[in-house]
């Protein structure tokens, strides 16, 4: 029984992820601030089945944060961030804030979440961009966890 409710609880977060790249694409595109975004993204119905409060850790952390993340990332990345697609700067954004922010989370989890999002999300080849930049990441800020 334990493990189901574990089960429910990743699917949940997962689906928050899924959200919280929506709303932090639509907080890169709109301009509008962070709490609006919340407030939008949190009336639609399928964020009863989401974690909501991961979903808010995420945005308000990415909100909080863009400048540091932003920095984390440049050394690896083959562009400006303002150059990089908007969906793949908005899960690359999330995807930092959780390998830095949320040392509970196994960056393996965070990566492939970054990566089945691009590929639902993003451009074609997006993922593959997006999985070289968060890996390079990862040796950097889990150092430990990567290579024990």
């Amino acid at each position: 029984m334990h493990q189901k409710a574990q089960h429910i609880d990743l699917a949940a977060r997962s689906r928050a992820r899924r959200r919280a790249l929506q709303a932090i694409y639509a907080w890169q595109v709109s301009g509008s601030p962070i709490q609006a975004i919340i407030a939008q993204f949190r009336h639609e119905q399928d964020m009863e089945i989401a974690d909501l409060d991961y979903f808010e850790d995420l945005l308000y952390g990415v909100d909080r944060h863009t400048n540091q993340l932003d920095a984390s990332l440049r050394p690896y990345l083959d562009r400006e961030m303002a150059q990089v697609d908007p969906i793949e700067r908005a899960v690359l954004r999330l995807a930092a804030y959780e390998l830095e922010f949320r040392p509970d989370v196994p960056y393996r989890v965070i990566i492939n979440e970054a990566i089945e999002v691009t590929k639902r999300f993003g451009a074609d080849y997006g993922h593959s961009y997006v999985n070289g930049v968060l890996d390079k990441l990862a040796s950097k800020l889990r150092v430990i966890e990567k290579h024990g």
